[in-house]
């Protein structure tokens, strides 16, 4: 997923998108116990898209609170 993408979603979206990545991963992790997966790289990407929406929310919180602070 984008990063810019990301950034035009609201704070739900971007928690529920945290909550399916999340289940996505962890069946994800399922199927490559099971030798299932049909690409070990999904693991990685859904690693990384959830990092980038935790990157994203801590941004928002972090210039809301300087915000907050400058006023």
């Amino acid at each position: 997923m984008k990063t810019a993408d990301l950034r035009n979603m609201n704070r739900d979206e971007l928690i529920a998108k945290q909550i399916s990545l999340k289940e996505e991963l962890m069946n994800f992790r399922f199927q490559a116990k099971m030798g299932k997966l049909d690409k070990p790289s999904k693991i990685s990407q859904a690693r990384k898209d959830i990092a980038r929406i935790l990157t994203i929310l801590k941004e928002a919180s972090h210039a809301k609170q300087t915000k907050s602070q400058k006023a």
